[in-house]
Protein backbone atom coordinates (compact mmCIF):
# COMPACT_ATOMS: atom_id res chain seq x y z
CA UNK A 1 0.00 0.00 0.00
CA UNK A 2 1.38 3.37 -1.02
CA UNK A 3 2.08 5.90 1.52
CA UNK A 4 -1.19 8.06 0.01
CA UNK A 5 -3.18 5.23 0.60
CA UNK A 6 -2.17 4.48 4.14
CA UNK A 7 -2.56 7.61 5.07
CA UNK A 8 -6.37 7.85 3.59
CA UNK A 9 -7.31 4.20 5.36
CA UNK A 10 -5.88 5.78 8.49
CA UNK A 11 -7.97 9.04 7.97
CA UNK A 12 -10.90 6.85 6.99
CA UNK A 13 -10.68 4.03 10.37
CA UNK A 14 -10.00 7.73 12.80
CA UNK A 15 -12.96 9.06 11.29
CA UNK A 16 -15.08 6.30 11.51
CA UNK A 17 -13.52 5.48 15.24
CA UNK A 18 -14.77 9.19 16.11
CA UNK A 19 -18.39 8.94 15.07
CA UNK A 20 -18.83 5.61 16.40
CA UNK A 21 -17.67 6.71 19.65
CA UNK A 22 -20.22 9.89 18.88
CA UNK A 23 -23.22 8.57 17.29
CA UNK A 24 -22.96 4.46 17.55
CA UNK A 25 -22.24 2.20 14.61
CA UNK A 26 -25.71 2.92 13.07
CA UNK A 27 -24.90 7.18 13.20
CA UNK A 28 -22.05 6.24 10.84
CA UNK A 29 -22.39 5.96 6.59
CA UNK A 30 -20.31 5.69 4.36
CA UNK A 31 -21.19 9.44 2.84
CA UNK A 32 -19.82 10.90 5.58
CA UNK A 33 -16.77 8.97 6.23
CA UNK A 34 -16.32 10.33 2.83
CA UNK A 35 -17.36 13.87 3.42
CA UNK A 36 -15.24 14.17 6.47
CA UNK A 37 -11.99 12.93 4.48
CA UNK A 38 -12.69 14.59 1.45
CA UNK A 39 -12.67 11.72 -0.71
CA UNK A 40 -15.28 9.93 -2.71
CA UNK A 41 -17.69 7.61 -1.25
CA UNK A 42 -16.72 5.18 -3.63
CA UNK A 43 -12.96 5.26 -2.01
CA UNK A 44 -14.42 4.34 1.11
CA UNK A 45 -15.57 1.04 -0.34
CA UNK A 46 -12.26 0.23 -1.86
CA UNK A 47 -10.66 0.76 1.26
CA UNK A 48 -13.49 -1.11 3.00
CA UNK A 49 -16.13 -2.75 0.70
CA UNK A 50 -18.73 -3.15 3.75
CA UNK A 51 -19.72 -1.38 6.77
CA UNK A 52 -18.83 -4.86 8.48
CA UNK A 53 -15.21 -4.59 7.10
CA UNK A 54 -15.04 -0.91 8.40
CA UNK A 55 -16.45 -1.51 11.56
CA UNK A 56 -14.05 -4.64 12.58
CA UNK A 57 -11.29 -2.66 11.52
CA UNK A 58 -11.67 0.36 13.71
CA UNK A 59 -12.58 -2.29 16.80
CA UNK A 60 -9.28 -4.24 16.23
CA UNK A 61 -7.10 -1.06 15.61
CA UNK A 62 -9.03 0.01 19.08
CA UNK A 63 -8.09 -2.63 21.48
CA UNK A 64 -4.55 -3.04 19.82
CA UNK A 65 -4.07 0.46 20.84
CA UNK A 66 -5.82 0.55 24.26
CA UNK A 67 -3.76 -2.83 24.90
CA UNK A 68 -0.94 -1.13 24.05
CA UNK A 69 -1.14 1.41 25.84
CA UNK A 70 -1.42 -0.56 29.44
CA UNK A 71 1.73 -2.25 27.94
CA UNK A 72 3.14 -5.80 28.97
CA UNK A 73 1.26 -6.99 31.94
CA UNK A 74 4.31 -8.57 33.14
CA UNK A 75 6.37 -5.78 33.66
CA UNK A 76 3.81 -3.18 34.72
CA UNK A 77 2.48 -1.97 38.06
CA UNK A 78 3.41 -4.17 41.17
CA UNK A 79 0.11 -3.82 43.55
CA UNK A 80 -3.35 -4.82 42.87
CA UNK A 81 -4.33 -0.73 43.74
CA UNK A 82 -2.09 0.47 40.84
CA UNK A 83 -2.73 -1.57 38.21
CA UNK A 84 -6.45 -0.88 38.37
CA UNK A 85 -5.28 3.00 38.51
CA UNK A 86 -3.70 2.32 35.38
CA UNK A 87 -6.90 1.30 33.60
CA UNK A 88 -8.61 4.04 35.20
CA UNK A 89 -6.84 6.74 33.93
CA UNK A 90 -7.18 5.72 30.46
CA UNK A 91 -10.57 5.37 30.49
CA UNK A 92 -10.23 8.67 32.50
CA UNK A 93 -8.29 9.90 29.50
CA UNK A 94 -10.33 8.78 27.07
CA UNK A 95 -13.69 10.72 28.05
CA UNK A 96 -11.26 13.88 28.87
CA UNK A 97 -9.99 14.21 26.12
CA UNK A 98 -13.23 14.41 23.66
CA UNK A 99 -16.28 13.44 26.23
CA UNK A 100 -16.82 10.04 23.75
CA UNK A 101 -17.51 6.61 25.02
CA UNK A 102 -15.12 3.73 24.76
CA UNK A 103 -15.21 2.29 21.23
CA UNK A 104 -16.51 -1.30 22.53
CA UNK A 105 -18.75 -0.08 24.86
CA UNK A 106 -21.08 1.38 22.25
CA UNK A 107 -20.42 -1.55 20.00
CA UNK A 108 -21.45 -3.39 23.23
CA UNK A 109 -24.14 -1.53 23.75
CA UNK A 110 -25.53 -1.77 19.94
CA UNK A 111 -24.49 -5.78 19.95
CA UNK A 112 -27.75 -7.34 19.42
CA UNK A 113 -27.79 -5.39 15.75
CA UNK A 114 -24.25 -5.07 14.75
CA UNK A 115 -22.80 -7.97 11.96
CA UNK A 116 -21.39 -11.06 13.98
CA UNK A 117 -17.28 -9.86 13.03
CA UNK A 118 -18.27 -6.42 14.84
CA UNK A 119 -19.61 -7.87 17.68
CA UNK A 120 -16.56 -10.18 17.96
CA UNK A 121 -14.10 -7.52 17.69
CA UNK A 122 -15.97 -5.82 20.66
CA UNK A 123 -15.90 -9.38 22.68
CA UNK A 124 -12.43 -9.11 22.29
CA UNK A 125 -11.48 -5.87 23.36
CA UNK A 126 -12.95 -7.26 26.44
CA UNK A 127 -11.64 -11.00 26.78
CA UNK A 128 -7.98 -9.02 26.09
CA UNK A 129 -8.49 -6.33 28.71
CA UNK A 130 -9.66 -8.68 31.47
CA UNK A 131 -6.73 -10.80 30.45
CA UNK A 132 -4.52 -8.52 30.71
CA UNK A 133 -5.88 -7.48 34.27
CA UNK A 134 -5.72 -11.12 35.29
CA UNK A 135 -2.31 -11.60 34.50
CA UNK A 136 -1.55 -8.53 35.89
CA UNK A 137 -3.32 -9.09 39.16
CA UNK A 138 -1.70 -12.62 39.03
CA UNK A 139 2.00 -11.31 40.26
CA UNK A 140 0.41 -9.28 42.74
CA UNK A 141 0.39 -10.14 46.67
CA UNK A 142 -3.71 -9.54 46.41
CA UNK A 143 -3.35 -12.72 44.10
CA UNK A 144 -2.06 -14.91 46.39
CA UNK A 145 -4.40 -17.47 47.82
CA UNK A 146 -7.01 -16.98 44.95
CA UNK A 147 -8.17 -18.68 42.27
CA UNK A 148 -8.13 -18.02 38.74
CA UNK A 149 -11.90 -17.91 38.38
CA UNK A 150 -11.52 -15.13 41.00
CA UNK A 151 -9.35 -13.28 39.83
CA UNK A 152 -10.76 -13.37 36.89
CA UNK A 153 -13.77 -12.11 38.39
CA UNK A 154 -12.49 -9.53 39.83
CA UNK A 155 -10.82 -7.92 36.50
CA UNK A 156 -13.93 -8.47 34.92
CA UNK A 157 -15.58 -6.64 37.82
CA UNK A 158 -13.66 -3.84 37.55
CA UNK A 159 -13.71 -3.16 34.24
CA UNK A 160 -17.95 -3.29 34.42
CA UNK A 161 -17.20 -0.54 36.42
CA UNK A 162 -15.23 1.38 34.42
CA UNK A 163 -16.86 1.16 31.18
CA UNK A 164 -20.90 1.70 33.53
CA UNK A 165 -19.12 4.81 35.16
CA UNK A 166 -18.09 5.97 31.63
CA UNK A 167 -21.72 5.36 30.58
CA UNK A 168 -23.04 7.94 33.59
CA UNK A 169 -20.23 10.54 33.10
CA UNK A 170 -21.36 10.95 29.53
CA UNK A 171 -24.91 11.05 30.16
CA UNK A 172 -24.21 13.50 33.29
CA UNK A 173 -21.79 15.53 31.05
CA UNK A 174 -19.32 14.88 34.24
CA UNK A 175 -15.96 13.56 32.95
CA UNK A 176 -15.11 14.01 36.34
CA UNK A 177 -17.33 11.94 37.62
CA UNK A 178 -15.55 8.92 36.56
CA UNK A 179 -11.93 9.74 38.51
CA UNK A 180 -14.28 9.30 41.84
CA UNK A 181 -14.80 5.64 41.19
CA UNK A 182 -12.28 2.91 43.33
CA UNK A 183 -12.24 -0.55 41.26
CA UNK A 184 -12.12 -2.70 44.55
CA UNK A 185 -10.76 -5.59 44.50
CA UNK A 186 -12.54 -8.38 47.18
CA UNK A 187 -10.20 -8.56 50.59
Amino acid sequence: MSRNAAETEGKILDLAESLIRKNGYNGVSFRDLASGVGVKSSSVHYYFPTKEDLGAKVARRYTDRFLNALGDPEDGPATASEIMKKLQDLFVSALGSDGQMCLCGILAAESAGLPESVVSEAKSFFDRVSEWMTVSLSRTEWAQNRSEEEIKAQALSALALLEGGMIIARVRNDPALLTTLRPQLAT
